[in-house]
């Protein structure tokens, strides 16, 4: 058995949840928080039998693609008197982090 651990974008997930959910895989998204680059990004857990990693994998990829946004930098901190204008920025989100571990021991109770 193995614990398919996905790092992916808030905007992403439901996606992710309902095609693994429609492919038999089920997931569990723990209560997380935090951001970056002002996007919101999830956890998933995904417990899954060696063979069926994967069509977990594929999911992911399919559903988790990365995109261009543009995003307005927080301003540094300007001296009084001082205009800070920021420029909004292009920067690459979505996608997806994954990791795959082996599971030893699995109970439900």
């Amino acid at each position: 058995m193995k614990l398919v651990i996905a790092g992916v974008q808030g905007e992403d997930a439901p996606r992710a949840v309902a095609a693994l959910t429609d492919a038999g895989i089920g997931s569990t998204r723990p209560a997380t928080s935090g951001w970056f680059l002002q996007q919101d990004n999830v956890t998933l857990l995904i417990g899954v039998a060696d063979e069926q990693v994967p069509a977990a994998l594929k999911i992911i990829q399919e559903k988790c693609r990365e995109r261009s946004r543009y995003l307005s930098p927080v301003p540094p901190l300007a001296q009084p008197g001082e205009f800070v204008m920021t420029h909004p920025v292009e920067v690459q989100v979505g996608g997806a982090t994954v990791f795959v571990v082996s599971v030893d021991s699995f109970e439900k109770v």
